[in-house]
């Protein structure tokens, strides 16, 4: 219970822990950023690491001079991608278990997530990404799936670098504004409610379809 309500200040009020972080750690933020993301993508049982909002605030610090933005960039797109290229490995060497349930992976999660596999495709691994919990499973089912690598990998490598633009950049550009500072944590809030109403939204709406066809 400490554990998830030290999670939850952690991403409400990120601006004034990263701000620490990197004071503190300097250069080496850029490691621990790196860490975070790789875990958030690659590793199931991390779900609910920062992923967006953690991002924004990256980007928004960069544009005070803080930290840059190019490297920020670079270094996590590379996290992002080798994340879910790790998740994908470890999908496929699980694969003949799942069935029999895993101890460390909440069932829930998977299904939603081989659902939402199940009706978009490949793409999902693009689309997974802007959806925090559903991103972190989604190379992992994919694996699973035994979807063929090279098709993988390129959904991958393309999501990867949107997901990681968009935040980094988007914070660059808008995290500085005033508004923006003065109210940052209600943007944060703002930013986590926009990444899982689709998650949310999909959820609802599976449910509702499995009910009208048990009626």
């Amino acid at each position: 219970m400490e554990l998830l309500l030290g999670l939850i200040d952690f991403i409400l009020h990120i601006d004034v822990h990263l701000d620490g972080i990197i004071r503190q750690y300097g250069t080496w933020t850029y490691a621990i950023l790196f860490l975070i993301i790789f875990c958030e993508t690659g590793l199931v049982v991390t779900p609910l690491l920062p992923g967006d909002s953690l991002l924004f605030a990256a980007g928004a610090f960069a544009a005070r001079g803080s930290l840059s933005p190019v490297i920020l960039f670079v270094l996590l797109a590379i996290a992002a991608v080798l994340g879910d290229t790790v998740n994908y490995w470890i999908g496929r060497y699980l694969a003949p278990r799942v069935q029999k349930g895993l101890p460390f992976v909440k069932k829930e999660y998977l299904d939603r997530t081989h659902a939402f596999y199940e009706k978009h495709g490949g793409k999902t691994i693009i689309i997974a990404r802007f959806m925090p919990i559903i991103r972190t499973f989604a190379p992992f089912v994919a694996g699973v799936g035994t979807m063929e690598y090279t098709r993988f990998i390129t959904f991958n490598v393309v999501g990867g670098i949107l997901w990681i633009g968009l935040f980094v950049f988007g914070g660059y550009y808008f995290g500085t504004i005033p508004a923006v500072e003065e109210n940052f944590t209600l943007v944060i809030l703002v930013i986590i409610l926009l990444s899982v109403m689709p998650a949310i939204i999909e959820f609802v709406r599976t449910r509702l379809t499995a009910r009208r066809a048990a009626e």
